[in-house]
């Protein structure tokens, strides 16, 4: 479990960095670049999608070299690169560049950090240290919001947006100390014959194929979160309020995730998915109904809940039911098929807005995941840990 507390204070320190930046991002594309929705949308899609590759070779590679930690540290050596850009950039293609330089780290580390996590997990315990670890990242990520709000209070324009993109670098650096700490299970390599990559797909179990095209169903209606900024913002919520609602989504993501993931060890992973399903268009119907600053703030809470139900639960999903030579890649398969769906579902969320209406590509969100609940409850087995 130490282990585990460590890999979460990695995350605890790179989230807090990388979200100090984050909600800015829309807010600054539109006010210090004049860019619309539909902008937005195909910015965030592109960064996603194309990181998102990286991560079932990332995956592939932690299986086959046995190196994991390594290729975790380069990923999260990358949010370093992803500020320098931030503050160089003279227009939203410049953005646009950082903000794929973040995602390209994103999709290196993810994979090789969720096995290490899987490794270091105790018998029966999978989805409480999936849950631990989420609650650390999260966490991190409502500080360095909170920070923020603090920090743009009192800022100036687009200068105080860059002064924020400097000093999130410094819990960066502190994250990339954590991995001093962290101990590594590497197993004896066994030679296996050499086969193509995709080869390995036919190993896949059938409820985690029919698991990852449901995800790609719900994603194409999980745009981007800049959209709920956006929305926010559209509500009557000026720029710094804005961070504060990202900081309630976050803290209650963070309370909540370790004690959904307990729960799934004991209920199974099925009954926590679907409902984190019916959560999310729960959610989605009230950013798409809110029209008050107090409806808002409770979608928000609700956002968080939803993210608590899912995030780490269809992690140890995945690493329960995946073949141990091919957890990595498993892995880092389900983060890429979340990704390239983001490209699409964040230029439709931009198009369905701009054309007509922001509660618009709320509603298809809505739909979809409603969809995806229904597909999982009818087919989907209920895969609950065995007991000790």
């Amino acid at each position: 479990m130490i282990n585990i507390v460590f890999l979460g204070l990695v995350s605890f320190f790179t989230d807090l960095s990388t979200e100090m930046v984050y909600p800015l991002i829309p807010l600054y594309l539109t006010s210090a670049f004049g860019a619309t929705p539909a902008i937005v949308g195909v910015i965030e899609g592109i960064a996603e999608s194309l990181a998102s590759l990286l991560k079932v070779f990332s995956g592939y590679l932690s299986d086959k070299f046995q190196n994991k930690k390594l290729i975790a540290f380069t990923g999260y050596a990358t949010s370093l690169f992803y500020k320098l850009a931030l503050l160089l950039a003279g227009s939203w293609a410049g953005i646009l560049a950082a903000r794929v330089i973040d995602r390209f780290g994103k999709g290196i580390r993810t994979a090789p950090r969720d096995v290490l996590v899987s490794e270091s997990a105790e018998k029966n315990s999978m989805g409480k240290s999936f849950g631990l670890h989420k609650a650390l990242d999260m966490a991190g990520a409502a500080m360095g919001i909170l920070l923020t709000y603090f920090l743009l209070r009192g800022s100036d324009g687009n200068f105080g947006y860059k002064k924020i993109f400097m000093i999130s670098a410094i819990p960066a650096i502190l994250g990339l100390c954590m991995f001093f700490f962290i101990k590594e299970k590497k197993e004896p390599c066994q030679p296996r014959e050499k086969e193509p990559f995709w080869k390995n797909i036919r190993e896949i179990d059938g409820q985690l194929k029919l698991y990852l095209l449901v995800v790609v169903l719900f994603t194409l209606g999980n745009s981007s979160n800049s959209f709920l900024l956006l929305k926010a913002k559209a509500t009557g919520f000026d720029d710094t309020s804005v961070i504060l609602l990202y900081f309630i989504f976050n803290i209650t993501a963070s309370l909540l995730s370790l004690p959904f993931g307990g729960l799934s060890d004991k209920v199974g992973r099925k009954k926590l998915l679907v409902s984190g399903y019916i959560v999310f268009a729960l959610c989605y119907l009230g950013f798409a109904f809110s029209n008050s600053q107090p409806q808002m703030i409770a979608a928000f809470v609700l956002y968080g809940a939803y993210t608590a139900t899912i995030a780490g639960v269809e992690r140890a999903f995945v690493a329960e039911i995946a073949p141990t030579h091919l957890k990595g890649t498993m892995l880092g398969l389900h983060s890429t098929v979340t990704g390239i769906a983001l490209l699409p579902a964040s230029v439709i969320a931009g198009v369905l807005w701009s054309q007509f209406g922001a509660a618009v590509p709320f509603f298809f969100g809505a739909a979809l995941s409603l969809l995806a609940a229904g597909i999982l409850l009818l087919f989907m087995k209920d895969v609950k840990p065995k007991a000790a």
